[in-house]
């Protein structure tokens, strides 16, 4: 080490508190940035979308909600290749810096009303600007910690890494409550939904302050003083072979798993129980963070686990458990959660009956598309409501209709129909849609007095538990798995590509599975098969580092 002396710097600023603290800080708050979006994205839409007409309204909808998640690949590239050549903590300050400037300016963004289309023009490219920095910043930090890390601790120290998500999660929404109760409703939706993004510049003082305290990872310095820094590492990465091949092992083998049980567990599910199971959106909430905050824990267990037994082991794990309990788990949930839906999909079952070419797939990430065939419209209408049903092909030109035990529905079709007119008939017919589901017993809402509460979390709890085995071990696997001249970029790439595309895209593809099959459980079938190639390519195809060198 005594090159490492060479560079002029202490080695390290503050022992293992200090570096946990000082990469997980700004990671927790880079996800409290991209979590507000999720959360606040209804009045972001309202206020930045309304005032164009539908088709670019739509457009630009699709593109803000996909931009974060889109670019972080690119963001992988951009910032690994700089954290490779500039070192990880210079790297990491400024993707953090990028992506809290970026909150904050969305919280200063005039509306529509004020500067017209330039408005959502410009609110998507902060959201770029934000998924960009979200690509750079997880390698940056996970590195740095696995860098500071003794041997045989690696997993234990960037198991905290893996909770900040949550961390982020959590704060996000705690902010957005307590503003909320505190301005009141109609001023949040008039313009205190600003003021958690606005709250963002003190996160990121407080973040840079502390990030600014830490010395450079002492593994980089030494790459440094030794000549052995990669010139090219972009090139490099993608380039050879061998190299290459180790990030298609990472992604297919590991990651690709990791982020579907993760997503999974941490938005599918609520999603499940909103949207499928109609249970309060206040009260699905509130279990899914009791969930979370019980399992939380355990990204530092497995993480710590890993140095024991492996990493594979673990993570392989948790994708093989997700592929075998997944369906019964989400059975499990309906029965907790909505007892009344659950029997009454026994005992009245719908059935589509349509021309099979009039329905179609229905991929629609932020509600703003019209599928106007009444194939499409029943579809819609049964799986907005969590009703299940089976398809039945009609005849070719037939009308669609629906059946609900003995009794038959015809659909509504706005197959040349004014726009004005058919939206009139669809609400009407909606309603009436409505109250035959109930006449059978299929409830509007879920019953929070005959929900199994306990229940409910502890599945919930079984999902989090999955999720921790997958994610918990996977930085110290990942920093295992390549060398440091190219670590960043090699890391980066295959994790931002399974996390921010296969995970960040699972709910609305899901969803878009649900509607065209009518079986709420059928967008489940994503994370099960994604999880079930994971497990067995990283069974066959990778290698456990556990314990290897990572100062070459």
């Amino acid at each position: 080490m005594a090159a490492v002396a060479e560079v002029g710097a202490p080695a390290r600023t503050g022992g293992t508190v200090t570096v946990i603290a000082g990469a997980s800080v700004g990671t927790v708050f880079e996800w409290y940035d991209f979590f507000l979006y999720g959360s606040l994205a209804g009045f972001i839409t309202q206020h930045f979308f309304s005032g164009v007409n539908e088709v670019t309204g739509y457009i630009f909808a699709l593109l803000a909600f996909a931009a974060g998640f889109a670019v972080r690949p690119l963001g992988a590239v951009v910032f690994g290749r700089l954290g490779d050549l500039w070192g990880r903590k210079n790297t990491f300050l400024v993707t953090m810096l990028i992506m809290g400037l970026s909150t904050f300016a969305v919280g200063l963004l005039p509306a529509y009303a004020k500067i017209g289309v330039a408005a959502p023009i410009l609110l998507i490219t902060l959201r770029l600007a934000q998924g960009l920095a979200l690509g750079g910043e997880y390698g940056g930090a996970a590195i740095y910690v696995a860098e500071h890390a003794p041997p045989g601790k690696r997993g234990l120290y960037t198991g905290w890494i893996q909770t900040t998500a949550t961390f982020g999660l959590f704060l996000s929404l705690m902010v957005i409550l307590v503003v909320r109760s505190r301005t009141g409703e109609d001023a949040f939706k008039a313009w205190a939904w600003r003021v958690p993004f606005l709250l963002s510049i003190v996160l990121l003082g407080v973040s840079l302050w502390i990030r600014l305290r830490l010395n450079e990872s002492p593994v980089f310095r030494q790459m440094v003083a030794e000549g052995r820094q990669s010139k090219r590492p972009l090139a490099e990465s993608l380039g050879d072979w061998p190299n290459l091949k180790l990030m298609l092992q990472a992604l297919v083998g590991m990651v690709a798993g990791q982020a579907v049980v993760w997503y999974c567990s941490q938005f599918y599910a609520l999603f499940f129980l909103e949207k499928m199971l109609k249970v309060d959106g206040a009260l699905a909430n509130t279990l899914t963070a009791v969930a979370l905050a019980l399992g939380t824990p355990f990204f530092v267990i497995f993480g710590w686990l890993s140095d024991k037994v492996g990493r594979k082991p673990i993570i392989l794990g948790g994708c093989a458990l997700a592929v075998l309990t997944y369906f019964p788990i989400f059975h499990g949930l309906t029965e907790a959660a909505n007892p009344d839906l659950a029997a009454a999909t026994r005992r009245a079952p719908v059935v589509v009956i349509a021309d099979p070419a009039t329905c179609h797939f229905q991929f629609d990430p932020v509600g703003k598309q019209t599928f106007s065939s009444g194939c499409d419209v029943a579809k819609s209408a049964l799986a907005n409501a969590g009703v299940s049903y089976v398809n039945q092909a009609a005849p070719a030109g037939a009308p669609a209709r629906i059946r609900i035990g003995a009794k038959e529905i015809a659909s509504v079709d706005g197959a040349g129909v004014a726009k004005a007119e058919f939206k009139t008939a669809k609400e009407a017919w909606t309603k009436g849609l409505a109250a035959n589901l109930k006449a059978v017993g299929y409830p509007l809402k879920a019953d929070p007095g005959r929900m199994n509460k306990p229940m409910v979390v502890g599945l919930l709890f079984l999902l989090v538990i999955y999720a921790t085995m997958a994610y918990g071990p996977i930085a110290a696997a990942l920093v295992e798995m390549f060398p440091a001249r190219v670590r960043y970029t090699s890391m980066s790439i295959p994790y931002h590509l399974g996390v921010g595309w296969l995970g960040g895209f699972l709910p609305t593809t899901a969803f878009a599975m649900v509607a065209a099959s009518g079986d709420i459980y059928f967008g489940l079938w994503y994370p099960v098969v994604v999880s079930a190639v994971c497990a067995v390519a990283g069974a066959l195809w990778v290698k456990e580092m556990n314990g290897a060198a990572i100062e070459a």
